[in-house]
């Protein structure tokens, strides 16, 4: 991995605002995978600035260490591919299903906000009217 697109930890970290200790947590369960030099440095490529950004989406989202790394080991090795697929769709559609729900409370909670907001300003400004 060394030469060309070569980074440490530390660069990692500045480019993703991923905390030192959590890399070194995702690194403990496999779910991101560095090279090792000799002097037991951890070095990473460009594509792993990419990993830890989807890391921490996945985690946004709510899905635990072991789903992530289920989703990790389904995504980038071929050979077991098969095997983790039917759980990782599994998992896809239930987080799947929880999102859509969050945006339809959102959506109603925005239309709510919105038919209150232009009630209020219309009782304000009736208010400021009698007030003239």
């Amino acid at each position: 991995m060394e030469g060309v697109g070569s980074i440490h930890i530390s660069e990692l970290f500045r480019k993703t605002g991923v905390s030192l200790r959590s890399l070194r947590y995702y690194e403990e369960k496999a779910i991101l995978k560095p090279a090792r030099l000799d002097n037991g440095y951890r070095e990473y490529d460009d594509s792993h600035i990419e990993q830890v950004k989807i890391i921490k989406l996945y985690f946004s989202l709510g899905l635990t260490t072991k789903e992530i790394t289920d989703f990790f080991d389904c995504s980038f090795n071929q050979e077991i591919q098969h095997q983790c697929l039917p759980n990782a769709i599994n998992v896809g559609e239930r987080k799947l299903g929880e999102i859509k729900n969050q945006i339809d409370t959102l959506r109603k909670a925005e239309s709510l906000l919105e038919e209150n907001l232009s009630t209020w300003r219309k009782i304000l400004s009736k208010g400021e009217e009698q007030n003239e």
